[in-house]
C-alpha cells in the first residue's frame, strides 16, 4: 500500500516551498497536479524530474479511481495544486476521501496558504473567522451568499476572488454588508504584492486607481465586529438611537448618522427606526 502526500506549494514566491516538500516531490512515484505546465515550471526550478499526471476539477472524479488503484498497488503519490494547498478551493477532496475509505495513509505536507498569509497581515482580531473561498458568479446567488455571510457570527470572513470580478464583488459587499472595514491582498508573496486596507468604498477607489488591478488573484478579509456587537447585545436600532442621543447629548438627526456609521446599518433602516420612536413618543 502506498502513501498519499498532500503537498502545499508556493502561492507566488518559489522560495516559500519547504525542504520537506521538495524531498517528497523528488521521491514519490508520481505527482498529481492541476496543470502539468504550471507544475513543470516549479519542478524544473528545483531540478526535480518526476512523472506528472493531470488532476483537475474537470477530471477529478474519474482520475481519483486510477490514482487509488496506483496507491493500492504500492505507489507513493504527491498531490499538488497550481499554488497553495490542495483541497482548499482547489481539487483534491475526492482523492483524499477515497484514500481514507481504502485505508490508505494520507499525510499533509504544510506550506504556503493565501488564507493564512492574509490573516497574518490583516491587523484584525483573527480569533474567529470563516472561509468561503470563491463566491458564485451568478448575481442572485452572489447576493444570497453575502446575506449568509452577513448572518455568520465569525468576526472575519475570508474570500478569494478573480481580478476580473473583484470590483463587482466589492460593490456587492459594500451594498449588502454596509461598507465594512476590509483588507484586500493582491499577488501575495510576489514582486508586485499589493495590500489595501479601509472601508469597502475606500478600497474600491484605491483598486480602481491601480492600472494593473486586473492582474493576479485576490484575497479579501471582511471584518464584522460591529455587526456582531449588535447581535450579541440583542438591541434594536431604536435602542441604539436613544442610547446615542443620551450619551452624546445630540439630536435625533445626529444620532441617526452616528448609529449608521458606528454599526454599519443602512441609513434608511435607521431613519425608519427614528420614525417609530417619534410615533411612540408622539413627537
Amino acid at each position: 500500500m502506498g502513501t498519499l502526500y498532500v503537498v502545499a506549494t508556493p502561492i507566488g514566491n518559489l522560495k516559500d516551498i519547504t525542504s520537506r516538500a521538495l524531498e517528497i516531490l523528488s521521491t514519490v512515484d508520481l505527482i498529481a497536479c492541476e496543470d502539468t505546465r504550471t507544475s513543470s515550471i516549479l519542478l524544473k526550478h528545483f531540478n526535480i524530474n518526476n512523472k506528472l499526471v493531470s488532476y483537475h476539477k474537470f477530471n477529478e472524479k474519474g482520475k481519483s479511481n486510477s490514482l487509488i488503484d496506483d496507491l493500492i498497488k504500492g505507489k507513493d503519490i504527491a498531490l499538488i495544486s497550481d499554488a497553495g494547498c490542495p483541497c482548499i478551493s482547489d481539487p483534491g477532496t475526492i482523492l483524499v476521501h477515497e484514500a481514507i475509505k481504502n485505508n490508505i495513509e494520507v499525510i499533509p505536507i504544510p506550506g504556503a496558504s493565501a488564507v493564512v498569509s492574509s490573516l497574518m497581515v490583516c491587523g484584525m482580531d483573527t480569533s474567529s473567522f470563516s472561509f468561503y473561498g470563491f463566491l458564485s458568479r451568478d448575481n442572485k446567488e452572489l447576493e444570497d451568499e453575502l446575506n449568509k455571510i452577513k448572518k455568520d457570527y465569525s468576526h472575519l470572513t475570508i474570500l478569494y476572488e478573480s481580478p476580473k470580478r473583484i470590483i463587482k464583488t466589492l460593490n456587492k459587499i459594500y451594498e449588502i454588508l454596509n461598507n465594512p472595514y476590509i483588507m484586500v491582498g493582491n499577488d501575495l508573496t510576489k514582486k508586485f504584492e499589493t495590500k489595501y486596507y479601509g472601508k469597502t468604498q475606500e478600497v474600491i477607489e484605491k483598486i480602481n486607481n491601480n492600472a494593473k488591478k486586473e492582474l493576479g488573484e485576490y484575497v479579501l478579509i471582511i471584518e464584522k465586529e460591529k455587526y456582531l456587537e449588535k447581535k450579541e447585545n440583542n438591541l434594536s436600532i431604536e435602542a441604539f438611537i436613544i442610547d446615542e442621543m443620551i450619551k452624546n447629548n445630540c439630536t435625533m438627526k445626529e444620532a441617526i448618522k452616528l448609529v449608521s456609521d458606528k454599526y454599519h446599518y443602512n441609513k434608511n433602516l435607521v431613519y425608519e427606526a427614528s420614525l417609530k420612536i417619534k410615533k411612540s413618543l408622539n413627537i
